[in-house]
């Protein structure tokens, strides 16, 4: 059986999205009519260009969707599952970590370069959590802050860091460009902003003075297609090709007892998302969310 590298089934994946997406719909009965050329035109529009070596993956591909649209024409005879159906508020949640005990801010190491990620509020949306320091690993407070769409111009407001320092922020961690995840997507701390790293680190040269230009001493930075975010400034986009910041997470820090809740979500939604509360299924409890961690650099 043929293998497909990374990047194929990246590209299938972000397909996949924006056929669900209704903003971007696929349309059945035109792919029905015209068959491969239309997904092809379908996918260079609306997820990225395809080489010879893509167009024949798609072609494999088309086997598939063409069973799946044939199928959505026929009345009684719907074989793809229905989305999630999402939930109706934003809970608040409070951040475990993997044995059950409440995740203390004043636990969290500043400048880590190990992902810590926890999924809220739909169980298919991993965010970041972090806790943010200058190039003495200092905490660094995180102002609110206004950020701007490139996509459509509009602004909207960042509320800020918490914790003792207020350095703690929270993003999705689904690359805006075409829906990469951890490890592809991560954090880079101000030791790492440095040309020339060991492989699988990706930083390029554009994205170093893009985050000097905006006085970010760390980004968050996908190694898929080299989208650049400042997270010292609510992850606005340094560097495309994403036209879109990364949604946040707003955090709630409790100072008694040094915990941290998520309590909401803004910005803009999260990739492959009509909106913050749809596209994906409820967390399996509504109390609380198990953070874990992924070492990018492994």
């Amino acid at each position: 059986m043929k293998r497909y590298n990374r990047w194929d089934l990246l590209f299938a994946r972000g397909l996949q999205r924006m056929m669900r997406n209704p903003k971007t719909k696929f349309d059945e009965r035109e792919f029905v009519t015209k068959g491969s050329d239309y997904l092809f035109n379908y996918a260079e529009k609306n997820v990225g260009p395809i080489d010879e070596g893509r167009r024949n993956f798609m072609k494999a591909l088309a086997i598939g969707v063409g069973a799946a649209a044939v199928a959505g024409l026929l009345p009684g005879l719907r074989v793809l599952p229905a989305p999630g159906v999402g939930i109706t508020k934003f809970p608040k949640v409070l951040l475990v970590d993997s044995s059950g005990s409440p995740l203390k801010a004043s636990t969290l190491s500043v400048n880590e370069p190990i992902i810590t990620i926890y999924l809220y509020p739909l169980a298919d949306e991993p965010n970041f959590l972090l806790n943010l320091g200058d190039a003495s690993n200092k905490p660094v407070q995180v102002q609110p802050t206004e950020v701007t769409i490139p996509q459509t111009g509009k602004n909207y407001t960042f509320p800020g860091g918490v914790g003792p320092s207020k350095s703690i922020v929270s993003y999705s961690a689904i690359c805006q460009h075409l829906g990469c995840e951890p490890p592809e997507i991560h954090f880079y701390p101000p030791s790492y902003m440095k040309l020339g790293m060991p492989a699988p680190a990706e930083l390029t040269a554009e994205a170093l003075l893009a985050a000097k230009q905006a006085n970010a001493p760390g980004v968050i930075h996908c190694d898929c297609h080299g989208s650049t975010y400042d997270p010292y400034h609510g992850a606005s986009v340094l560097t495309g090709p994403t036209q879109r910041p990364l949604p946040y997470v707003e955090l709630e820090w409790d100072s008694t007892t040094d915990y941290l809740y998520a309590v909401d979500e803004g910005g803009v939604p999260v990739y492959g998302h009509t909106s913050d509360l749809t596209g994906g299924n409820p967390l399996s409890g509504d109390t609380s969310t198990v953070t874990k961690t992924i070492n990018p650099f492994s």
